[in-house]
């Protein structure tokens, strides 16, 4: 069949390289995708937040038979809809599921409503309101847009004048625009952070292995929120014991609850996870395959993944077994400098000699005058599999030596935290 995969990141490099392994795939298109899928896919310049154009486009193209469509916007955006709606086969949740990551203040109702653990909070849509309330509330804070915003709407807050600038910058200065319209503001929780996703058609919950990220910009968790540096798999204090207390006290919950909303949630959840004094919290959800968690989960993947997903679109993931890989895997994100605030494009990317069972993924790429270029802030993902994520960090790491452009940067830490926490 052909599939036409929607996004162009580093994420989506790694779902069309999962995709080509499946016999079932005969021609990958990608809107826009960027020069490391180029090599594996047909890009198509269409502006994937143009729902309806992107329905148009594949009316007149004829010959596609499957959507995959990625990324929050145009999830949010109703695109599923609009190809169903024309009788094509997509997947992704709907608009009234996808809410669950496009409204923050949606998502914490949710969990209050039906008593799924997650952080105490707020919800303020009028500035006065909420600067009033940060004069007295218990510090350190966080503070979420309620909307979209690149994995960047959130700022953990230090001081109570941190959380003062924090407010006004979301508000008033609308630093992520509309997105900052409505502040959830959050107890700060403490404890280890793992990213728990899983397959689901809305019945059948399949949960992947987790990963554990690496948001802040520079090492020792420093610097400003990214929408990831890095990130390694499996996390180290997941253990059988949590995941069933993550089963049963967030996953079927939430999906139960999706259903109760009558917002039946059909593709990827992503639990954003703390493991608390208290137990496991849910710190966010997501709507869709993480990034860069993708680049280290579906390499582990067995299962033929266009498998897995007609299973979720035609409402029987329970008949699929899907099976994991032994051992760990590491994603160390290049980036440019400046991210993630103001960084310049077009610096020529240039590859050594890799080794050949390191995969490149990439994310902020394009291609001049027959040259790799950059276009983004995180530029490509360095991954690398092993016996253990310490055997894989390595490998990442010796091998992210090898690559150049101007003003690139990394972290040099990713993989190292947790391996001192005991697994439950």
């Amino acid at each position: 069949m052909n599939v036409l995969v929607i996004g162009n990141g580093g994420r989506e490099h790694a779902v069309i390289a999962a995709l080509k392994k499946s016999p079932k795939v005969d021609k990958i298109y990608a809107m826009k995708g960027n020069a490391g899928i180029a090599k594996m896919a047909e890009l198509v310049n269409v502006d994937y937040c143009d729902v309806k154009a992107v329905g148009d486009w594949v009316d007149q193209k004829g010959d596609i038979d499957f959507t995959v469509v990625t990324p929050d916007d145009p999830l949010a955006l109703g695109l599923v809809d609009e190809l169903q709606s024309r009788g094509h086969r997509a997947f992704g949740p709907n608009k009234n599921a996808a809410i669950i990551e496009a409204s923050k203040a949606f998502s914490k109702d949710l969990m209050k409503k039906y008593n799924i653990p997650t952080a105490q909070y707020e919800t303020f849509s009028d500035y006065e309101s909420a600067k009033k309330y940060l004069e007295t509330c218990a510090i350190p804070v966080v503070l979420k847009a309620d909307g979209l915003a690149l994995g960047k709407g959130v700022l953990i807050c230090m001081t109570r004048e941190e959380a003062q600038d924090g407010l006004k910058e979301m508000m008033l200065d609308q630093k992520f625009g509309s997105a900052g319209n409505k502040v959830v503001v959050e107890e700060f929780l403490v404890g280890p952070e793992v990213s728990a996703l899983a397959f689901t058609d809305g019945k059948t919950i399949k949960p992947m292995i987790t990963s554990c990220d690496h948001k802040r910009a520079l090492d020792n968790d420093e610097g400003l929120n990214t929408g990831g540096m890095g990130t390694f798999s499996p996390a180290p204090f997941y253990g059988e014991k949590t995941a069933q207390e993550v089963m049963e006290k967030i996953m079927r919950p939430t999906i139960d609850a999706m259903n109760a909303e009558g917002r039946t949630f059909k593709g990827v959840l992503y639990f954003g996870l703390m493991k608390t004094k208290d137990g496991m919290k849910v710190i966010e959800y997501n709507a869709r395959f993480g990034d860069p968690e993708t680049q280290v989960i579906l390499p582990m993947l067995k299962t033929d993944l266009m498998e897995i997903f007609e299973a979720i679109v035609d409402e029987r993931l329970d008949e699929v077994d899907i099976e994991w890989e032994d051992g760990a895997c590491v994603c160390l994100v290049l980036a440019s400098g400046g991210y993630p605030e103001k960084y310049e494009k077009g610096k020529e990317i240039t590859f050594g000699d890799l080794d050949k069972d390191v995969t490149v993924y990439h994310a902020g790429t394009a291609e001049k005058d027959g040259k790799v270029v950059t276009s983004g802030g995180r530029v490509l993902g360095v991954v690398a599999k092993g016996a253990d994520i310490e055997a894989a960090r390595r490998k990442v790491y010796a091998n992210a030596e090898k690559i150049h452009f101007d003003g690139m940067y990394y972290r040099k830490d990713i993989g190292i935290k947790y391996r001192d926490i005991a697994k439950e």
